[in-house]
């Protein structure tokens, strides 16, 4: 590859790097001006305070369809609590993270090095949560029976195909 083209691929390659960053930045900045907007359930990230992944955990409602028992009720109640305890020094960690993030955009200037570290140092804490989050998935549906598993299926099918129909009727 000749020196012009390896100066062109460099510096499209940190144009992506710096645009992945501030987009980043942009959707995690907090003002805290004050007064909270929205419900409280809206502050906490919706039902329950866990910004889930669409998988029918007990609080986001998916759960709810199922007609679960007192104890099914109970023992799902007490492995989202030992989660949420359990992952609260990463998650705590995380936030930490996200707060330097932002501090590479303060005032007005952009530090694309201490981003693309920070970003880094995050990935791999978000890649073990989404890991632990997929534990606490699989353990909520140990929970369930075998009927209320096909049940949750067949929700999930739905909700997919909803979804693509929005999504095709956006397109058009």
């Amino acid at each position: 590859m000749n020196k012009g083209r390896f100066k062109t691929v460099a510096i499209a390659t940190l144009s992506a790097i710096a645009l992945a960053a501030s987009i980043a930045v942009a959707q995690t900045v907090n003002t805290n001006q004050g007064a909270q907007q929205g419900t409280p359930m809206e502050r906490h990230g919706g039902r329950g305070g866990h910004k889930g992944h669409g998988w029918g955990g007990i609080g986001d409602g998916g759960f709810r369809q199922l007609n679960l028992t007192e104890d099914q009720k109970a023992k799902i109640k007490q492995i989202r609590e030992t989660f949420a305890q359990t992952n609260k020094p990463l998650r705590d960690q995380l936030r930490a993270k996200r707060q330097e993030l932002r501090q590479a955009s303060e005032g007005g200037t952009f530090n694309e090095a201490l981003a693309t570290q920070k970003l880094t140092e995050i990935a791999p804490l978000e890649a073990k949560l989404m890991g632990e989050e997929h534990k606490l998935h699989e353990q909520m549906l140990s929970v369930l029976t075998a009927e209320q598993k096909a049940q949750l299926e067949q929700s999930r099918a739905q909700f997919k195909a909803r979804r693509g129909q929005m999504r095709n009727n956006d397109e058009e």
